[in-house]
């Protein structure tokens, strides 16, 4: 388990990453995601999968309606409005399960809570938005701070770092010292390395083996591998047979330090982490 020893404070529960470590599940309300778009694009499938997931042991469920696929182009607010705010409200009011919202938008975000979303997941780390930082310290409401190089359309076509590691550690760092500024609680931040964001093969593997280093962060660290195409080139499968490939990499994530694990398939991902839970506990 990592160096971070806690609870992630939500308005009216605590999620506590001190003793296992913790399953959010996916739920993309697009017709264009890397994964599974369009599958759950339509509100009620979107709600009958969202109940699923939670019933599978998601800890988290996290709604997003805008792909943020390499080179994908942005939607109006208006539309990511239209395709989460029924299926948050609706998820809101059967499950005690919280439920994150993965959007970089503060109208997004702040229609969200208010529809009986807990948290923010934001892919830009509040760069794209400062008025997110206003919004999450509105609702009290825990934030995700990833990195990325560049934007969605353009992060993949050529990502380059000097010194990898470094270089996100140093600017996860700047964004928490950023959003404690801005009046959000430390202990309500979360960080995420971003696999997949502007990041090689070879980068993408880099962090998940030095994943323990994010831990002088202090904050609980989220990793989102699922079904990503680095585990495809890897394999030579497509996006459909990715899931040992995730299940190895959720495993070793967890053995270097990640508290949360992003992940599509709850019903298999529940087990590997469990498991992986007991074997690092072990004396």
């Amino acid at each position: 388990m990592s160096g971070f020893r806690g609870l992630i404070r939500l308005r009216d529960q605590e999620l506590d990453c001190s003793s296992r470590t913790l399953v959010m599940g996916v739920l993309n309300v697009t017709p264009d995601s890397f994964s599974d778009g369009g599958r759950f694009y339509d509100p009620v499938k979107a709600i009958q999968h969202g109940l699923k997931l939670a019933r599978d042991g998601a800890d988290i469920i996290d709604v997003g309606g805008e792909s943020t696929r390499p080179g994908s182009e942005g939607i109006s607010v208006q539309e990511e409005m239209r395709r989460v705010i029924p299926v948050i409200e609706a998820l809101a009011h059967e499950l005690k399960v919280p439920i994150s919202v993965d959007t970089y938008k503060s109208e997004v975000a702040e229609r969200a809570l208010e529809a009986g979303a807990a948290m923010v997941n934001d892919i830009s780390a509040m760069r794209f938005d400062p008025r997110m930082a206003e919004v999450v310290v509105k609702y009290e409401a825990p934030v995700v701070l990833m990195h990325m190089l560049g934007t969605p359309k353009d992060m993949q076509l050529d990502p380059s770092y000097k010194d990898l590691l470094g270089e996100i550690l140093d600017f996860l760092r700047s964004r928490i010292e950023w959003a404690v500024s801005q009046g959000i609680l430390e202990d309500q931040i979360i960080v995420d390395p971003g696999i997949g964001f502007g990041k090689t093969l070879e980068h993408n593997l880099s962090l998940i083996k030095n994943l323990s280093r994010f831990s002088c962060l202090g904050r609980p660290i989220l990793l989102g591998t699922s079904r990503k195409s680095f585990i495809g080139k890897i394999l030579g499968v497509g996006v459909d047979q990715r899931e040992e490939g995730t299940a190895a990499t959720v495993a070793l994530g967890i053995c270097n330090g990640a508290n949360i694990v992003r992940v599509h398939d709850v019903a298999r991902m529940v087990p590997v982490v469990r498991v992986t839970d007991a074997v690092m506990k072990a004396p």
